[in-house]
């Protein structure tokens, strides 16, 4: 009980802090426009102040997803999830909404050397949509236009193993551990503000309710350089019934 009592204190620290910053840009925008005096100037204001409040709704969206989590996986119930055929799903997902020039998905299944266990988990499958989707999503992002994001999938013991690699820029090696905190976010070339830097909080907070594992790392590239990024979840393989 102390545990979650922290715990919920420190989600709410965060959450303060978060909300602050674009709260105090907001009232500073707000307070200079009747100073501005020429148009370019109130253009500028005005489009600080919009970008403010699309992102205090973006971050109060995933707060209240990131919120719910915990309650909603203990009221679900867990149900035999196949994951290649879920990522299949997805992947034909993303083949329909593509964009023009993107960097293409491909799925690789390794089959089980026992293909009678299958490649199959217990848990949520929502959820498991979910962390897959987000870690495509961010693939995607970083990948440069023509690339290749591959997810390969495959059995390692009792454990089910999928990886998201991209051919984008890699992480820093001081954030492979920090990409997962709260409200962290990386991404110099995109802008300031476009994410709220929750999604891989989120995914490690679904997947370790699954029992499971997320990590980052960097694919090995030429003359000591990162090849891209990878991000690896396993997940308990589910016992095959008797």
């Amino acid at each position: 009980l102390y545990s979650r009592i922290d715990a919920i204190e420190r989600f709410a620290a965060d959450v303060s802090h978060e909300l602050k910053n674009p709260l105090t840009s907001l009232r500073s925008a707000v307070e200079t426009l009747p100073l501005a005096k020429n148009p370019e100037s109130r253009a500028r204001l005005l489009e600080v102040i919009l970008h403010d409040v699309k992102r205090l709704d973006r971050l109060i969206t995933d707060i209240s997803g990131a919120s719910r989590l915990d309650a909603e996986l203990q009221r679900g119930e867990a149900v035999p999830v196949d994951l290649p055929k879920l990522l299949h799903t997805i992947v034909g997902m993303r083949e329909e909404v593509g964009a023009s020039g993107e960097a293409r998905v491909v799925l690789e299944v390794v089959p089980d050397a026992k293909p009678s266990r299958g490649l199959i988990v217990s848990g949520h499958d929502s959820r498991l949509v979910q962390v897959f989707d987000n870690l495509i999503e961010n693939a995607l992002s970083f990948s440069p236009p023509g690339s290749t994001v591959t997810i390969q999938c495959r059995r390692r013991g009792a454990m089910i193993e999928t990886s998201v690699e991209d051919e984008g820029p890699g992480i820093p090696e001081h954030a492979l551990e920090r990409v997962f905190e709260r409200f962290y976010t990386d991404r110099p070339d995109q802008g300031f503000g476009q994410h709220s830097g929750l999604g891989l909080a989120i995914s490690r907070q679904i997947i370790e309710a699954h029992g499971g594992t997320i990590r980052a790392s960097n694919r090995p590239g030429k003359g000591g350089s990162s090849g891209g990024a990878r991000f690896t979840v396993a997940l308990p393989a589910l016992p095959p019934s008797r």
